[in-house]
């Protein structure tokens, strides 16, 4: 849709010939903006309820801050996952306001004044310290996606009395993320203490026959609790994307 047919549907609605509703659907499908060697999709949020989230990992410095100069552009809050710190560097010297969080390897750039909105309760819980990359990564994604995050880390099944003290918390959440390498038994722990859903995030911790994560992979999509979700390994972002997408489930109704 180019900006004359877009004139034309906001004539429309102003005019009371289209409707809130057909209007609404015509614009999730707007066109993306070619970069070349990137198609930016600007209506994403429209969509999916949060703008174009960049991955770094693949990327030149200089393919990253032009996606992201154009995403700043309409949005007040911007992503950059698997970010190196010489590419946030760069996002730094081209933005006023951006926060990089290394172990986490994710930035977001912040329009001025933005204010991160804290709906509903999502826990993150991590096994193992080892695993505070990862759990960072869920944890900050659905905080920068606008919801209320607690962190319950190091309290893997080797010290299970960790984890029971912390019993009521969790069993408060709307969503909990659980983030284990190693044998993952953590995953089906947690979610058979709760009701709410629960997004096991394995990683990639631990010895020779964990297989890189294939271990607390399977674990967790073998796990007796039913009511378990599974993201792939290492896979943080996805884990705090789906979380944020359960969270605000009937957060806009009525």
């Amino acid at each position: 849709m180019d900006a004359d047919r877009l004139r034309e549907l906001l004539r429309g609605l102003q005019a009371g010939d289209v409707s809130l509703e057909s209007a609404l659907t015509r614009l999730k499908d707007l066109p993306y903006e070619d970069l070349g060697f990137a198609k930016v999709d600007h209506h994403r949020a429209l969509r999916r309820g949060f703008a174009e989230v960049i991955l770094g990992q693949g990327k030149t410095v200089p393919q990253i801050t032009a996606i992201a100069a154009r995403l700043a552009q309409q949005h007040a809050i911007v992503l950059a996952t698997r970010l190196s710190e010489e590419a946030a560097q760069a996002l730094r010297a081209e933005h006023s306001r951006v926060e990089y969080h290394a172990a986490a390897r994710l930035a977001a750039i912040l329009a001025p004044n933005t204010v991160l909105a804290t709906y509903g309760d999502v826990v993150v819980v991590s096994a193992g310290t080892a695993d505070f990359p990862v759990a960072e990564e869920a944890a900050l994604t659905a905080t920068y996606m606008g919801n209320r995050v607690e962190r319950l880390y190091d309290v893997g099944v080797a010290g299970l009395q960790r984890l029971l003290a912390q019993r009521e918390r969790i069993a408060q959440a709307r969503v909990v993320v659980v983030v284990a390498g190693m044998d993952a038994a953590l995953t089906p722990v947690v979610s058979g203490l709760v009701a709410a859903p629960v997004i096991g995030v394995p990683t990639s911790v631990g010895y020779g026959t964990s297989f890189g994560g294939v271990a607390p992979l399977l674990t967790m999509l073998n796990s007796c609790s039913s009511g378990v979700g599974v993201v792939n390994i290492d896979n943080g972002f996805g884990a705090g994307f789906l979380a944020s997408l359960i969270n605000h489930v009937g957060a806009n109704s009525g």
